[in-house]
């Protein structure tokens, strides 16, 4: 397909098999959505403005973040370690979320999805 197609762009979209429409309108989709949503925005704005809070703080906290803790280990040291920390709970947590929330839903879509693609035939 060229750019000068004369298809408009939802015209060439609509060649879709149309099982993706009847999937997407069903409210495991519709829950499947939501609550995928409910925890990917919020983490990840959490995550960010984590990571942020410490650029921030090594930038322009330079007393603050070389404090020294114990020994040699100040606070930068731990901030940046505690990044490694929160990315591996933060993808437990998103595990745990997932295959309770998540995984029942989209198992009911693609057991539908399969269905009805049995059903063709």
């Amino acid at each position: 397909m060229t750019d000068t197609d004369p298809q408009k762009p939802h015209e060439r979209a609509a060649r879709h098999d149309p099982i993706y429409d009847t999937l997407h309108q069903e409210p495991d989709f519709v829950e499947l959505r939501r609550a995928y949503r409910a925890f990917v925005f919020p983490a990840t704005i959490a995550f960010l403005s984590w990571y942020l809070l410490y650029v921030v703080m090594s930038n322009w906290a330079h007393d603050f973040m070389s404090h020294q803790l114990w020994g040699n280990i100040n606070v930068a040291l731990v901030f940046g370690l505690l990044q490694f920390v929160t990315t591996f709970l933060l993808a437990w947590v998103y595990s745990r979320y997932s295959t309770g929330r998540l995984d029942p839903l989209a198992r009911r879509l693609d057991e539908q999805y399969i269905a009805e693609l049995e059903g063709r035939r």
